[in-house]
């Protein structure tokens, strides 16, 4: 799926000046970072859509994709029917839904017309049956009854808090939620409190956290994220003025659900460490919190599955 979505950005900048393009990205840059929320659309017109299109969206769809797996892998046996993107702009965590499930329908709601004429635009003749609507998000917004799954990627930092109160508050009428968010310490607070609002809601936590309970890290002091690996394309670093020809997002993110699943006994929350010998392995458990394994050769299997371990990843 990654593919299709880079050639349907191929030529998303056609014709857009250079100046113009460089500047809706420096003004994105700081929204995305979260140090502006609004009760008004970010993406105002075609350039600046055109231009998130091409900076945010593959980095966007790596992370919802990394989010949306890991919760999967805790739900093998379903897969939604319904599925709504709440504030989903031009559809990167859509996109990303579409790599994780097949035969589901859904329905982006979003508050920026020009991100919503544009994702049906990438979207046309590669994801069927999605709807595209725009709708306020804050107060009021409500989801239509039984929907299964809801993404609500890279929104929270945009909103208002009592419009982020809202937001959440709809998507945990759902089935499934899998909520995803810049991995910097304001990123991990806004999941943090919106992992909270689920709980209260009724929904049990499957991933990342091996618990419902309350997170274990002491705000201020660390913050809960992961990695995804971005391959750029040519265009992608043409927008964004690197050179290598990858990047790796770091995100955070939460994953609830009604159903009958239960999360990993543990999560390495850390890049695992490589000894002679060993493994260094941080992990986020269900008894005793955050705490530091060593895993030997004297282990066996252990060891070579520690060997192969990545950030993210599940541990028994």
């Amino acid at each position: 799926m990654h593919e299709e979505l880079r050639a349907a950005l191929a030529g998303l900048l056609d014709g857009l000046p250079p100046k113009q393009a460089a500047q809706a990205v420096d003004r994105l840059i700081a929204n995305y970072r979260g140090r502006t929320p609004t009760d008004a659309p970010v993406l105002r017109d075609r350039a600046d859509v055109a231009a998130y299109a091409a900076y945010r969206m593959p980095a966007t769809f790596e992370a919802a994709r990394a989010a949306l797996t890991a919760f999967a892998v805790r739900v093998p046996d379903w897969s939604p029917a319904t599925h709504v993107d709440i504030g989903g702009g031009t559809g990167a965590a859509t996109w990303a839904t579409a790599a994780t499930w097949q035969g589901h329908h859904s329905t982006v709601l979003d508050w920026a017309q020009p991100a919503l004429d544009l994702g049906a635009e990438l979207a046309d003749g590669i994801l069927p049956g999605t709807d595209w609507q725009r709708r306020t998000l804050g107060e009021g917004l409500t989801l239509p009854a039984g929907t299964d799954l809801v993404t609500v990627s890279y929104v929270l930092g945009e909103l208002r808090p009592e419009d982020r109160r809202a937001v959440v508050a709809a998507a945990a009428t759902a089935t499934a939620v899998v909520l995803v968010e810049p991995g910097t310490p304001d990123g991990y607070l806004r999941i943090r409190e919106a992992r909270t609002q689920l709980v209260e809601a009724g929904l049990r936590v499957v991933a990342p956290c091996p618990h419902s309970g309350s997170c274990p890290i002491v705000p201020g002091q660390d913050w809960c994220h992961f990695a995804a690996r971005v391959n750029r394309s040519s265009l992608h670093r043409q927008v964004k003025g690197g050179s290598l020809p990858y990047e790796d997002e770091k995100f955070s993110y939460v994953a609830a659900t009604t159903l009958d699943a239960a999360p990993a006994a543990a999560r390495i929350v850390r890049k695992p460490q490589l000894r002679k010998g060993q493994v260094l392995l941080d992990l986020c458990t269900t008894a005793d919190g955050l705490e530091r394994t060593t895993v030997s050769k004297r282990h066996g299997a252990a060891y070579k599955a520690a060997r192969d371990a990545a950030w993210g990843d599940d541990w028994a």
